[in-house]
């Protein structure tokens, strides 16, 4: 082999090595870093643009080595934290929230005992110490690729053709053509340009308010409220699909006609109607920030940005007016920086709840459960101060299986030992079927309804109204192809002014809604505020 060969050879290796840096995934579930085959995106886009420089200039110096490489070394850890974050955490980086997140272990980091800060900052300087060393390979890299790599290939056509395909591959895999993903990685530059453009949007003067429609009057609809308890509970997976598929509606049956007999059992009454969710079969943040806020958030832009905003909600609206506000989250096991923006006064997640039951399927803890302990852990006295609860379930998320049995004994709900022996071993035999979602969410929905009517049905020490808000439709493998967007809502309170109100609005009596929906989810936050018994609605009563 000729010294320009190896010298040719040592280039495409060298890009193999950039393109990795570039592409690479996670060894989960474990942060480490592994290959990845594909082609990354941006070395593509940084390639062609190595090659348009020295068409032009001739040559690339050593100022240009540099800014390529740190570049290059910039995209890489944006890759790391980026494939760490979606596959740990299950979510993107949000700069906004997790950039909030530095000055408080800053300064937790300088409360610390001695030998804790001398963890971190040795942990700091490692950090510091391997992205330096990342600079250097890939600047050693990058110079190997500029010369002799780069002129060779601009006096080649096959090189010429291939980044031409390339760069026809990248652009079809930008476009969403699926066909593309074996070849072309995931690229993360669009996300992180949006992040940095959320994060510019909020910090600017005026910007929010020039990207987000107006939220609505909270404190002046609010004012005079009357100090009652409101829960709010978002039930998974809860579509139009429960009433307008007549097979599943006649499933369903007997499961609403229980909830409707623990409504009855508890003086209260119900209306009902569908409004259009902002999202379909995931995604339930934009659901219950629609709820929360009062704003249309089908676009997941105007989330990102509603978390970056000091924008009012019905949370802090009803805290401004002495309520006291509870979250429940049982699916989150980990940290969660973005519910600063909910401002909850006291938030419970799954680590907190306890359940010493079996673990049944991905999310392990029954709503059943949450919802007692959750009570149990925080009981209201006559004198607390009223009390707003948003209860995310989880139990008939995707893949809708294992069903958890319904246990009608809520004190042995909390117990070491929650069902029957056979209950546990019939819930845990119950294997998923990903190509019969069907089934196992018709019981799913089931379940729900019967652990709601007896959570209704229990005695309390002070009048309650409850909002069951459906999040979104189920997957498209549960409600078909082209189904709408529609979600069920159930107000239940003992407060008939509320409910003749409501019905004013369009709502129905009872747990069937009319067919067609409100609005969106986004006008029921409206609705309510304006139905809540409030100065107006006292005057009219």
């Amino acid at each position: 082999m000729t010294p320009r060969a190896r010298s040719i050879a040592g280039g495409l290796i060298a890009l193999l090595v950039l393109n990795v840096a570039l592409s690479h995934e996670i060894w989960w579930p474990t942060p480490l870093p592994v290959p990845d085959h594909r082609i990354a995106p941006e070395l593509v886009w940084v390639w062609v643009g190595l090659l348009a420089w020295i068409a032009w200039r001739g040559r690339a110096g050593r100022r240009t080595v540099a800014a390529v490489a740190a570049l290059l070394t910039v995209l890489a850890i944006a890759r790391y934290v980026d494939v760490v974050a979606l596959g740990l955490f299950g979510r993107r980086i949000h700069l906004y929230w997790d950039g909030l997140q530095i000055p408080r272990f800053l300064s937790v980091l300088a409360q610390g005992a001695a030998g804790e800060r001398a963890a971190a900052i040795g942990a700091l300087a490692a950090g510091a110490l391997l992205a330096a060393g990342l600079y250097r390979a890939i600047r050693a890299a990058v110079r190997r690729v500029v010369d002799p790599l780069v002129p060779a290939a601009l006096g080649s056509r096959t090189a010429l053709a291939a980044t031409g395909c390339a760069v026809v591959l990248v652009c079809a895999n930008h476009a969403g053509v699926r066909a593309t993903w074996p070849v072309v990685s995931r690229p993360v530059t669009p996300a992180w340009a949006q992040q940095v453009g959320i994060l510019a949007t909020a910090l600017w003067p005026g910007g929010v308010d020039r990207v987000l429609p107006a939220s609505p009057p909270f404190r002046a609809a609010l004012a005079g409220l009357a100090p009652v308890d409101l829960t709010l509970l978002l039930f998974e997976s809860y579509g139009a699909v429960a009433f307008d598929d007549a097979a599943m509606h006649r499933e369903l049956a007997p499961g609403r006609e229980a909830l409707a007999r623990g409504i009855a059992a508890s003086g209260r009454g119900v209306v009902s109607a569908f409004f259009r969710s902002p999202t379909f079969g995931g995604a339930s943040d934009l659901a219950h920030l629609s709820l929360l806020s009062g704003i249309d958030l089908s676009d997941p832009l105007r989330h990102d940005l509603l978390l970056a905003s000091g924008r009012p909600t019905l949370i802090t609206a009803l805290r401004e007016r002495g309520w006291r506000a509870y979250g429940v989250y049982p699916a989150l096991s980990w940290e969660w920086p973005e519910r600063g923006y909910y401002a909850f006064d006291t938030f419970v997640d799954g680590r907190d709840l306890g359940w010493r039951g079996p673990k049944l399927g991905y999310w392990e803890i029954p709503d059943q459960y949450s919802i007692a302990r959750f009570e149990q852990m925080h009981p209201i006295s006559s004198e607390a101060p009223p009390r707003l609860t948003f209860f995310a379930t989880i139990t008939p998320h995707v893949p809708f299986r294992p069903v958890p049995p319904y246990q009608p004994d809520w004190d042995r709900i909390l117990s070491d030992s929650p069902y029957d022996e056979a209950e546990t071993q019939r819930a845990l035999a119950d294997r998923i079927d990903w190509l019969r979602l069907r089934s196992g969410y018709v019981r799913m929905v089931r379940y729900t309804y019967d652990w709601l009517g007896g959570w209704i049905a229990r005695p309390r020490q002070r009048p309650e109204t409850m909002v069951i808000v459906g999040d979104h439709q189920p997957t498209a493998a549960v409600s078909g192809e082209g189904a709408r967007w529609d979600v069920p809502v159930h107000v239940v309170s003992a407060d008939e002014g509320l409910l003749a109100r409501l019905e004013a609005r369009g709502f129905v009596r009872g747990l069937e809604p009319a067919v067609a929906p409100l609005g969106g989810l986004h006008a029921l936050t409206a609705m309510l505020i304006e139905a809540l018994p409030g100065p107006a609605a006292s005057a009219a009563r």
